[in-house]
């Protein structure tokens, strides 16, 4: 029998990485050297995609449940309106930005994780490692101080920022900080405040931004400049409301903090995600600005990358080279994040007047072109990331379909007929298998060893999807290939290659 996957790390990431595993029948353990989880609102929204994703692993609905629903976004430019941009033309079933406090997103995904059978070993730290080549030897340390020496078939680094796998390994975790201070606080506010819409405002001396949270609950966020102070100081309550009087809407008053904070910006990312059988996921492999709130959902993304491909090897379905995918793809994604996000805050960070009015000028105008003002939702809500840059998994051959692209997402799909129950592709992606999904065209007859790990369906014309062609679509929704209806051969001589040896 197989040794355990050892998930280092319960935050968002470890989580949903051991959950992931779990629902595909992985043995696994998940430790975290803090004693509970976290009861701090930290990261505050998950996006359309991420919500893509948990529905494919059943527990999308428990979020939805625990949040409220954020509708758009509104930007102020010296007090006054200059973008407004709504969610509801996000091209998914979730069109929406899912306001939930990361507390409330962990205590979800152990509640999903206990529901399988697994808790979370608390108090547990990660002493040392040594990749053995067919296992993972791992030393940890208990509460109680007793040392246990554990064999690991593969061992997931989630442990943040600050992660000790990442020390360990001794790979380069290579950026920069931003030269200025921030504070947040998360409070309530008595005011004239949208309590389904962002608020953001760009004002000579800084950047605000509100965001709501319940009927009352709102977070601030606000640059102070820059300090030669070590670390940036919390801040107070008065000085939170004293940058609400300066920036934010006339006649707010803030009131019963839950939380204040301070902090620095960092853009930092290693640049393989992987070495032997140990992987790196989340904070532990980059770290960014806040601006967009992608950090966390792009960190659960590299999770639901990662835990299909080890559930298929780990089984014995898939050959190891599939693992070769992981750190390319999902190393390309944290590029485009970092620099997206980085570019949003240095663009709300500008002081000169002339480039301020050129940026006030140009959002304002761009903002009301429609196929402009989607792209900007297309990107916030992270259903235009893709894998079309190639690799081991995303292939183009002649005949392939124009939309979606190999390497784009896959919307869901009703279907009209598959080898088992399901009714529509992300519930057919749920076995954790590929989904052969013939649009507009006959079922393709897989041959019986390939049956692990695809599974035939067949869906009726959608503009979604092209007619009269076959689409390989992985397991965490998006597009490997696809061809013309006939070339079956292509599609099977694919899933042969991936198949265990």
């Amino acid at each position: 029998m197989n040794h355990p996957v050892l998930v280092v790390g319960a935050g968002p990431v470890g989580l949903t990485m051991a959950m992931a595993l779990k629902r595909r029948g992985v043995n696994l353990r998940v430790i975290d050297k803090s004693f509970a989880r976290s009861d701090k609102s930290k990261a505050l929204v998950v996006w359309p995609r991420t919500l893509e994703l948990l529905e494919i692993q059943g527990c999308a609905p428990a979020f939805i449940a625990a949040g409220i629903r954020g509708r758009g976004a509104r930007i102020f430019a010296e007090g006054n309106p200059l973008v407004h941009v709504r969610f509801d033309i996000a091209r998914s079933a979730y069109d929406y930005a899912l306001m939930i406090p990361q507390s409330e997103t962990e205590r979800v995904l152990e509640e999903q994780l206990a529901a399988l059978g697994t808790q979370v070993e608390r108090r547990v730290e990660l002493l040392s490692f040594q990749d053995n080549g067919d296992s993972v030897g791992a030393v940890l340390r208990h509460p109680d101080g007793r040392e246990e020496t554990v064999d690991a078939a593969y061992l997931c680094g989630c442990d943040g920022a600050h992660s000790t796998v990442r020390h360990a390994l001794g790979v380069q975790f290579d950026g920069s900080t931003m030269p200025s201070d921030w504070v947040l606080g998360d409070v309530h506010i008595e005011g004239d405040l949208s309590r389904e819409e962002l608020t953001i405002c760009w004002q000579q001396d800084g950047v605000l931004a509100i965001f709501p949270m319940g009927e009352t609950r709102f977070r601030v966020i606000a640059d102070v400049g820059a300090s030669s102070v070590a670390a940036p100081a919390a801040p107070t309550l008065e000085g939170l409301q004293a940058l609400l009087d300066a920036r934010g809407p006339q006649g707010l008053r803030a009131y019963d903090p839950f939380w204040l904070s301070g902090f620095r910006i960092n853009e930092r990312k290693v640049r393989d995600y992987r070495r032997g059988r140990v992987f790196l996921s989340g904070d532990a492999a980059h770290v960014h600005s806040p601006a967009g709130g992608q950090g966390m959902n792009t960190g659960m993304q590299d999770a639901f990358n990662l835990a299909w491909k080890l559930a298929m090897v780990w089984h014995g379905q898939a050959a190891g080279t599939l693992l070769d995918s992981y750190s390319p793809e999902r190393s390309a994604i944290g590029d485009q994040v970092l620099r997206n996000a980085g570019n949003m805050t240095r663009i709300a960070l500008l002081r000169n007047p002339i480039l301020r009015e050129l940026r006030n000028l140009a959002a304002g105008t761009l903002s009301r072109i429609p196929a402009l003002r989607q792209r900007i939702v297309d990107q916030l809500t992270e259903l235009d990331l893709h894998y079309r840059e190639g690799g081991s998994l995303t292939q183009s051959p002649r005949g392939a379909a124009e939309h979606p692209s190999p390497g784009d997402r896959a919307p869901d799909i009703g279907l009209r007929s598959t080898d088992g129950n399901a009714r529509n592709l992300y519930a057919l992606l749920a076995t954790g298998r590929f989904a052969v999904l013939s649009v507009d065209a006959p079922a393709v007859d897989l041959p019986q060893g390939t049956r692990s790990i695809a599974v035939a369906a067949v869906a009726a014309a959608d503009t979604a999807y092209q007619a009269g062609h076959v689409y390989l679509v992985r397991p965490d929704a998006y597009v490997a290939l696809s061809v013309r209806a006939g070339d079956d051969a292509t599609i099977i001589a694919v899933l042969e290659r991936l198949e265990a040896g």
